[in-house]
């Protein structure tokens, strides 16, 4: 494969070059053609050299990163976010499937950022954005966008319509309300953290759930719920008290 055209954005110059060194010692599938500390400089660079990703600072003066994409005509690029750890938007990026990083930024970090980036190369960019936009402007609820990357391409669903999802191996199973369920390469747990603010529960090791979808709860050692679609799905009995509180 050829290396990928990169173009970092970072108003601090330590970071922009901390980043640029790390890339060309220990990425050797990117390529960094160009660097910006102004948000109006990256612009026409981009535009210019039309890059295959951007790793982007979101926190810049007088234009912070989400404003400089809106400026770009043409988003036929990958994003990679750079942020500081307690950022506001973390969940919005998280959750339409864009990947980020935190300053200061670790190697190990950086390559998983790459690899994972070569092996979604260009899925539906724009279409990952307007979610992004549309979950930092609501206030969260089970109304925003989840992006689950698949073979195929991207899909993008309502988390309202989330019941469960299931481990299975290295792969989760997402169950929706109207019945489809979806394979996907992601474990339960990075959807643990993902969902956490919108209600959903981990009952057991291998069980995430939908806290608006419980039916009933059938008392035992940890017990067991039913799902509104009639899904029974067993409690861990470490969970129990913890679960009992959080519907109670």
């Amino acid at each position: 494969m050829d290396t990928l055209k990169a173009i970092l954005i970072d108003d601090e110059l330590p970071s922009l070059q901390n980043l640029q060194q790390k890339l060309e010692e220990f990425c050797p599938d990117i390529k960094v053609i160009a660097t910006a500390q102004k948000p109006e400089d990256a612009i026409r660079l981009i535009e210019q050299n039309q890059p295959d990703v951007i790793f982007l600072d979101i926190e810049m003066p007088r234009m912070n990163g989400f404003k400089m994409l809106e400026e770009i005509k043409e988003q036929n690029f990958d994003i990679i976010f750079i942020t500081a750890y307690n950022h506001y938007a973390i969940d919005a990026i998280r959750i339409s499937a864009f990947d980020y990083l935190v300053k200061p930024v670790a190697v190990k970090d950086l390559q998983n950022s790459v690899n994972r980036l070569i092996n979604s190369h260009r899925k539906q960019v724009p279409e990952k954005l307007d979610v992004l936009r549309q979950n930092l402007s609501n206030s969260r609820s089970q109304n925003d966008k989840i992006t689950i990357v698949t073979n195929e391409g991207v899909d993008f669903y309502e988390i309202s319509q989330i019941v469960r999802i299931e481990s299975s191996s290295n792969y989760s199973k997402i169950h929706f309300k109207d019945g489809k369920v979806l394979l996907v390469t992601k474990l339960l747990k990075d959807f643990e953290e993902i969902l956490a603010p919108y209600r959903f529960y981990r009952i057991h090791n291998s069980h995430l759930i939908n806290l608006s979808y419980i039916k009933k709860y059938l008392r035992g050692d940890g017990g067991q719920v039913i799902m509104q679609n009639n899904d029974v799905i067993d409690v861990a009995r470490r969970k129990k008290e913890e679960f009992l509180k959080l519907i109670s």
